[in-house]
């Protein structure tokens, strides 16, 4: 059964059963009730030019509305181009010139984040047709091919821009059932969704896992601790998903003990600190699951539901996935959750495989006597702040467009909130202090890189350690 058919059987079967509850306002909304509203959202897509196969850029903040939509456009075989909500006009610019999508969904259209493509919001989509008016046959929805594109979701490495991960259907699907698995994830359940929308812990595991499940969830316009804390209460939550992040957060204000009551807390998106993992196993009763995951790969291993979970390890491999070390204990991983390849990007997808087939995940790691995978490191200079990935090249390419720059490096610190804040050493070309340099160029990157992005501090140096190749040493850098 292909992705959404599973989907639509579990609401078939069940249409009284929850399935969606808006944190917001309260409303609970059953199998039936979705099912007839993603249909409405497919239609809504099919009238704005969307046919199977067609790219739509999907780029809202978390509701119900957006779950609708994220599901119509797979129910009509479309392709999910996620972005995240805080990308700003230069840094859409190029995902829609490179995806080349039919249709934006986005909160504002008015905004003009996205200048070149149509944009409706969730909400239009949703409407009932002008009266009088009709479809000229019924859609066919859930037809898509296991090997149909479901999702082109854009990631990079420390060089050049964005390149889209292209995931089929069976990626998705395979990823999906795998959670379900692992976790014994059940119609029972109703997960707590805090997360943003546009990447792959919120959409692949969340609302996939859920809706493969025949399971519920709340949806939480944004994390909050005591938003987060009533969902659990209010609604019967089981499942809390976040990211290092939120469980911070939700130590600092004294809420994690709140959580004690669910079945299953999972960390993921980037590492989760010992001494946190220690703090939430203390507070609520039970250790927390940390799995690993990409884009590219939805997720690949999980600490176990029943069994060890260790500190500082992201667990085994999940059902059908293989995992091994190659070179300086390089992480390659295979199985069906893993993508075809990079969207027009055959070089780029060649050198992301081994000979035999094995996609490379840029993660250096260790296997344990047990199976167990840590990871010690990465290839590439990825840094990642509260859950979202920030690739040093993008940024220093920000900052060098000032004429006051000479030289800029930026690193990835360690911070106990964000897991790593973004930090950003510069050569001026003027004898200004590092509080002019802050003010001045924190100023210019505004309206350039996404909030996340931005250099959280700024340090003015002489010169950059580089080596007899002239390349930066880094981790000087993040020594200092």
């Amino acid at each position: 059964m292909t992705l959404t058919a599973a989907w639509v059987a579990h609401w078939r079967a069940a249409p009284d059963r929850v399935v969606l509850v808006d944190a917001s306002d309260g409303a609970v909304h059953d199998g039936a009730w979705v099912d007839r509203h993603t249909a409405a959202a497919a239609e809504g897509l099919v009238r704005h030019g969307v046919r199977p196969g067609d790219r739509v850029l999907l780029s809202c903040s978390p509701s119900i509305e957006t779950v609708l939509v994220y599901a119509a456009i797979l129910r009509l075989g479309a392709v999910v181009v996620p972005a995240n909500t805080a990308y700003t006009e230069g840094e859409l610019a190029h995902i829609v010139g490179d995806a080349r999508p039919v249709l934006a969904v986005v909160d504002d259209p008015t905004s003009r984040r996205v200048d070149s493509v149509t944009c409706v919001s969730p909400d239009l989509l949703l409407r009932e047709p002008p009266r009088g008016s009709s479809a000229a046959a019924p859609l066919a929805l859930d037809a898509a091919d296991d090997s149909d594109v479901a999702m082109i979701g854009y990631t990079s490495g420390t060089t050049g821009r964005p390149k889209g991960a292209v995931l089929e259907h069976r990626c998705l699907r395979a990823g999906a059932e795998a959670l379900v698995e692992a976790w014994e994830w059940s119609t029972d359940d109703r997960l707590v969704h805090a997360l943003p929308m546009f990447h792959m812990h919120g959409l692949g595991a969340a609302i996939n896992g859920t809706f493969t499940a025949g399971a519920s969830m709340v949806v939480l316009p944004r994390f909050d601790p005591a938003a987060v804390v009533d969902a659990v209460r209010t609604h019967g939550a089981t499942l809390f998903f976040g990211v290092p992040t939120m469980y911070a957060r939700l130590r600092d204000a004294e809420r994690l003990h709140d959580l004690g009551g669910l079945r299953l807390l999972v960390s993921g998106s980037a590492p989760l600190d010992p001494l946190l993992f220690q703090a939430i196993a203390d507070q609520t009763g039970q250790a927390p699951v940390e799995r690993y995951g990409m884009t590219e790969t939805v997720m690949l291993t999980s600490n176990p539901l029943r069994g060890e979970r260790r500190a500082g390890s992201v667990g085994l491999p999940l059902p059908g996935v293989q995992v091994r070390l190659g070179d300086a204990g390089a992480v390659e991983v295979n199985g069906a959750n893993v993508f075809r390849g990079y969207w027009d990007r055959p070089a780029a997808t060649r050198e992301a495989f081994t000979q035999d087939g094995w996609f490379r995940t840029g993660d250096i790691g260790e296997l344990d006597d047990d199976g167990y995978l840590r990871l010690v490191g990465r290839a590439s200079d990825l840094i990642i702040t509260g859950g979202y990935n920030v690739y040093p090249r993008e940024v220093e390419d920000a900052i060098l467009t000032h004429p006051d720059v000479a030289d800029v490096a930026v690193v990835g610190a360690p911070d106990d909130t964000w897991g790593e804040r973004v930090v950003a050493f510069v050569v001026t070309r003027n004898a200004l202090t590092g509080a002019d340099v802050e003010s001045l160029l924190g100023a210019h990157v505004e309206p350039l890189l996404a909030p996340y992005k931005r250099p959280r501090a700024w340090t003015v140096v002489t010169e950059l350690p580089r080596n007899a190749m002239g390349k930066v040493v880094r981790d000087r850098l993040r020594d200092r």
